[in-house]
C-alpha cells in the first residue's frame, strides 16, 4: 500500500500507537489501514455417489481441479457465498447444506469455510470460471491434479467421513515451512 484510501497521501508501514504489529497508516489524516485476512466459501455438492469438481478457468491454478469456492463479498453469509460461487462457476444450485469444514491458512492469510450438500437435480454445467464441469466418484478424483491444497484435504476428510457413516463438522490449519511443506492440523 503506498497511498491512502481516505484522503489520497502517502503512507507509512509502522506499529501505530498501542497496537503491537505494523499498519499502513496515513502520513496525512493518521487513518489506519488494517489488512485482515479474507474469507474463501464453497461447498462440496453430493448427487448420489459422486461429488462436483470445477476445472478452473482462471488463474491461479488454469486447468485444475477444485470445489466450487472463492471470496466471499461483502453482505453475505458464508453459507450465501459459497452458494453463489457453486452457481457461478458450476451453475448449480446446492440444497439441504450444512457446515463440514473450516481450514485456516496463515500463510496466505485465508480461511476456507466450506458447505456440504445436495446438487439439486444432479445439474451443473461450466460458469464463466470454469472450463468444465464433473461428478466424480472418490475413485475418478484427479487427485495429482487438484488445485490447492485445502481442497484436497477437505476431500480427504469428506471420504473419511462417508466411509465412517457419519460427517461431523472440522477445524484444521494448513501452515506451510520454509522448505515450502504442508503441515496440516485437525482440531477434534
Amino acid at each position: 500500500m503506498k497511498f491512502c484510501s481516505s484522503c489520497g497521501a502517502p503512507v507509512s508501514h509502522i506499529t501505530p500507537e498501542g497496537d503491537n504489529r505494523p499498519r499502513y497508516v496515513c502520513d496525512a489524516c493518521a487513518t489506519i489501514h488494517y489488512q485482515n485476512p479474507r474469507i474463501i466459501a464453497g461447498c462440496i455438492a453430493e448427487w448420489q455417489d459422486k461429488i462436483l469438481l470445477c476445472r478452473r478457468a482462471i488463474e491461479p491454478r488454469h486447468g485444475l481441479w477444485t470445489l466450487p469456492a472463492g471470496f466471499m463479498e461483502n453482505r453475505e453469509t458464508t453459507l450465501q457465498g459459497a452458494m453463489r460461487e457453486a452457481m457461478e462457476e458450476a451453475n448449480a444450485q446446492v440444497i439441504n447444506t450444512s457446515l463440514f469444514c473450516t481450514f485456516s491458512i496463515p500463510h496466505i492469510s485465508q480461511v476456507y469455510m466450506m458447505y456440504r450438500g445436495e446438487l439439486h437435480q444432479g445439474y451443473a454445467s461450466p460458469g464463466i470460471e470454469s472450463l468444465e464441469t464433473a461428478l466424480l466418484t472418490e475413485q475418478q478424483i484427479p487427485w495429482n491434479e487438484l488445485a490447492f491444497p485445502v481442497i484436497r484435504e477437505t476431500l480427504k476428510l469428506y471420504y473419511a467421513d462417508k466411509t465412517s457413516g457419519q460427517f461431523r463438522v472440522h477445524s484444521g490449519d494448513l501452515v506451510r515451512d520454509a522448505d515450502q511443506q504442508f503441515t496440516v492440523t485437525i482440531h477434534l
